[in-house]
């Protein structure tokens, strides 16, 4: 974010409830409706899931970039579309806690077990900076997995996508298949899931691209061409896996502007 804030652009990074799609979806729209001005809206993993929800209807929302991402169309949950391609190594990975609701009902949290998080989730990042982010995980609800998308803005919004070729949590496949299938401007790299934080750099050029309304830039290769291998690591304090890394982007401020 501090990369995009440098070049002028009001970047925010709301949280995301991890409650299920029609809650995260509702909030983050409620988000949305307050940032004036054209946005470009990025989400992570699951949060790929919550801005196709959230950005429709919406007409700021002129960019959607997705980052080793679920990328569902109307009527599609995750579990049914992550079952479409091998690959992932997420499901045997989750830790099932159960939770009360405060009507009396009772749900299931899911979490990544520590010993497993690194091999699914960031392979590539440190394993000190991993075993802080397996502790620090958020939880997300079970039916965020069953919940069926009820829109998809990416048929309507242009869309920008970054494919991890070494993704343990959402599988390489399947992220192309989502890309193809929605027409994004796509991008490979040599990364496990949190390619964000292991490519902090290309990845902040592909917001850039998707906020210019260009194609990649020549650094990056188009899916279908050459992956791309970006060297360096990020500590992984913002990492999310299950949830959602979701990044609002609007325009640059003017000179002078507050």
């Amino acid at each position: 974010m501090g990369r995009l804030q440098a070049d002028g652009y009001r970047v925010i990074a709301p949280a995301n409830p991890l409650r299920g799609l029609p809650t995260d979806s509702a909030y983050i729209a409620s988000v949305l409706r307050s940032v004036k001005g054209p946005i470009v809206l990025v989400g992570q993993s699951y949060g790929g899931a919550v801005i196709s929800e959230a950005a429709t209807g919406n007409p700021n929302v002129k960019a959607l970039v997705y980052v080793s991402a679920f990328m569902p169309d109307k009527g599609e949950a995750l579990g049914q579309l992550a079952a479409k391609f091998p690959g992932s190594e997420l499901n045997p990975a989750l830790v099932q806690v159960p939770f009360k609701n405060a009507n009396g009902s009772t749900g299931t949290d899911l979490y990544v077990a520590p010993d497993k998080f690194r091999a699914v989730a960031a392979a590539d990042l440190p394993e000190t900076a991993t075993s802080v982010a397996a502790a620090a995980q958020r939880p997300i609800s079970a039916t965020a997995f069953t919940d069926k998308a009820t829109s998809a803005a990416w048929r309507t919004i242009p869309s920008w996508a970054a494919v991890a070729t070494n993704d343990k949590a959402i599988a390489p496949d399947l992220e192309r298949f989502e890309a193809k299938r929605a027409g994004s401007h796509t991008v490979e790299f040599d990364s496990s899931h949190s390619v964000m934080i292991s490519h902090p750099d290309a990845i902040t050029d592909l917001i850039r691209d998707a906020a210019r309304g260009q194609s990649p830039t020549p650094a990056l290769a188009e899916t279908g061409l050459t992956s791309l291998g970006v060297a360096g690591a990020a500590a992984a304090g913002g990492m999310l896996i299950a949830g959602a890394g979701l990044v609002v982007v609007s325009r640059k401020r003017s000179t002078g502007a507050r």
